[in-house]
């Protein structure tokens, strides 16, 4: 018995093909084979005359998608018809997500396949994923399907009236769609409170004393009243905020009083030590992976999801697009089972720590974002270089983090007092960097970081 996997891209092929039987051929549908009509060239002959022939959408019939298999697309068709007469079986093997399950719903529409159909899905492509996902096949999903379906025909029914306005106000070719056509009303509206905006102007001073050491201190207070920040002013008006009782100085009256204070007595009038614990960030998802690699390894969005893919299909991380921040059991061993090694027990967490998403609308099918399989390999056991070997790195240690214990800092806070002038100076110290000595959000090196973060008073 001969089975026919159909997966998206040549290296989810190549990868899974390590994993299946001998008698399973592995064959890639290059992305979608079927969509909308991207020009005037793709639309069929016996629709070209109707208005609605443009958009590719029927808007006279309860907006019927028009659906054509573009030209570089009919080929790979063509190959997998071809497969498809010598397998008994054909298991779709797309991603478990909306366009994953429109593509297999596609070729289901296209090949009309006249052996058993299973619909195969997993969240990491490793040994023991696969063989799991091979016993648990299930059908195509339609209410997937169809939230694909109405998203893509959204695209083209706001995009196409959209996207011209963006060409003549920004620039040629940019394209709009149901998540463009937002971020274009957040801009606008951000351009009007701009507009809106009327600045204001405050100054304050700053003090370099010396103790044992210099540190800074920041005027608070003038004769009891507190002195105006930026929090102070009404953004609309560039006044301070009605009701609020603060001391507003100008450049003047901050000049007279830094000649007034200079050289006189100070006092330290209280001391606070206040601990403080911090716990590890949550494992990433999709947009806070986007974030950190933007930060720490100046990646656009769409560069991290294309090095995510490529790490994915490879078998070196958990599926990319996901909103949840739960890790299995599986996982949370695995980075457990790393912060022992690497770091000591002293180092791991007191109990398993397991995070919850806190969005309602979060889209829970998978994982967070993670190392794949039931142990980590390290960034150097991996043999990546580049960019993935930069991204899978960001991952591990956020990963590995997630199961460390808190850093444990103590902050400290000291009010001075120089005539009828309020003074204060803050402090850090670390007492046990705990997760910090793996990972620390927005910093490249932990090591660095946990000197940066450390503020000495004398």
């Amino acid at each position: 018995m001969s089975t026919l996997v159909i997966v998206e891209s040549p290296t989810k092929a190549r990868t899974i093909r390590n994993y299946l039987p001998r008698d399973f051929r592995v064959e890639a549908s290059m992305g979608h084979v079927r969509d909308l009509p991207q020009s005037a060239t793709e639309i069929p002959a016996n629709v070209k005359g109707e208005k609605w022939a443009q958009l590719g959408v029927n808007v006279e019939s309860d907006f019927e998608p028009l659906y054509v298999i573009p030209k570089d697309k009919k080929k790979i068709v063509t190959q997998l018809k071809e497969a498809l007469k010598s397998a008994d079986e054909l298991v779709l093997a797309t991603d478990e997500d909306r366009e994953g399950e429109s593509i297999s719903w596609h070729l289901l529409q296209l090949l009309q396949p006249k052996v058993p159909v299973k619909r195969m899905v997993f969240h990491e492509i490793t040994q023991d994923a696969i063989r799991k996902a091979l016993k648990n096949c299930r059908t195509v999903d339609e209410q997937l399907v169809r939230a694909q379906e109405t998203r893509r025909i959204l695209d083209r029914l706001v995009g196409y009236t959209l996207s011209p306005l963006l060409w003549k106000k920004i620039a040629k070719g940019l394209s709009a769609g149901r998540v463009q056509s937002v971020a274009v009303r957040l801009l606008v509206n951000r351009e009007r409170q701009r507009r809106a905006f009327r600045q204001g102007s405050y100054w304050d001073l700053k003090a370099t004393l010396e103790a044992k050491g210099e540190f800074e201190a920041k005027l608070t207070t003038l004769a009891g009243t507190k002195v105006a920040n930026g929090s102070d002013f009404d953004p609309d008006t560039g006044q301070i905020t009605a009701g609020r009782n603060v001391v507003l100085l100008n450049e003047t009256q901050a000049r007279e009083l830094l000649e007034r204070l200079t050289g006189k007595p100070w006092t330290v009038t209280d001391l606070e030590e206040r601990p403080v614990t911090r716990k590890p960030a949550p494992p990433f998802t999709t947009s806070t992976l986007q974030q950190e690699s933007n930060r720490k390894l100046r990646l656009s969005a769409r560069d991290t999801m294309r090095v995510a893919q490529n790490l994915y299909e490879q078998g070196y991380i958990t599926y990319m697009r996901t909103d949840s921040v739960h890790l299995s059991e599986q996982a949370i061993a695995a980075a457990r089972s790393c912060v022992e090694q690497m770091y000591g027990k002293n180092y791991l967490s007191p109990q398993p720590r397991q995070y919850s998403t806190k969005s309602k609308g979060a889209q829970e099918a998978h994982e967070a974002i993670r190392p794949a399989g039931s142990s980590f390999r390290t960034p150097k056991e991996t043999g990546l270089s580049g960019r993935e070997f930069d991204l899978y790195d960001l991952i591990w240690k956020r990963t590995v983090a997630t199961q460390m214990a808190d850093s444990r800092q103590t902050q400290v806070i000291v009010q001075l007092r120089v005539e009828d002038a309020g003074f204060r100076a803050s402090g850090k110290r670390i007492d046990f960097p705990g997760f910090l000595r793996a990972y620390v959000e927005g910093y490249d090196d932990p090591e660095a970081a946990l000197e940066d973060r450390e503020v000495i008073l004398p």
